[in-house]
């Protein structure tokens, strides 16, 4: 133990009295500020970020910095979650040439590999957007192909189908 004094250059006297010395008033501060931005930040739906809940502490009359909440709020992990941006995919105005309703809404057929049905799923990722066409026998409920690209042609639903 006397190594390690003199490793750290603190007295024994000084790291005892650390040792049992409470939390600070700053530490304490800094604590309740943290439990009121977290209450400010659950009552925005976890919407609002480091500015926004400054704004509204500081509307409250609560005194506090931007910079001391940005801190207390990223030191607590205190994370925003982002919006999805709506994305349309479906293109109602096309010249292409539309399928007849074969199936006419019957789901449920007597015998397998006879109906199948496809639909398409987008994914974000970070390099855009993925695109996902799964087909399913409808007899059965599974899987009998699938495709990923990254656009959303008729070529991603020709490929996902089992011929």
């Amino acid at each position: 133990m006397k190594l390690m004094f003199n490793l750290m250059d603190v007295s024994k006297s000084g790291y005892y009295e650390w040792l049992h010395r409470g939390i600070s008033n700053r530490e304490k501060a800094n604590n309740e500020l943290t439990e009121k931005i977290r209450m400010v930040h659950e009552e925005s739906r976890q919407t609002y970020g480091g500015r926004r809940i400054y704004e509204e502490l500081r509307d409250q009359g609560i005194p506090c910095s931007k910079n001391r909440v940005l801190r207390l709020k990223h030191k607590a992990g205190i994370l925003v979650k982002t919006r999805r941006r709506f994305k349309v995919t479906t293109d109602s105005k096309h010249d292409l040439p539309i399928s007849k309703n074969i199936l006419n809404r019957e789901f449920n057929v007597s015998a397998p590999d006879t109906h199948w049905a496809v639909d398409i799923t987008y994914v974000p990722t970070w390099e855009g957007w993925l695109y996902l066409a799964v087909a399913i026998d409808l007899f059965s409920r599974k899987v009998v192909g699938w495709s990923m690209e990254g656009n959303m042609k008729t070529g991603l639903v020709k490929s996902a189908l089992p011929l």
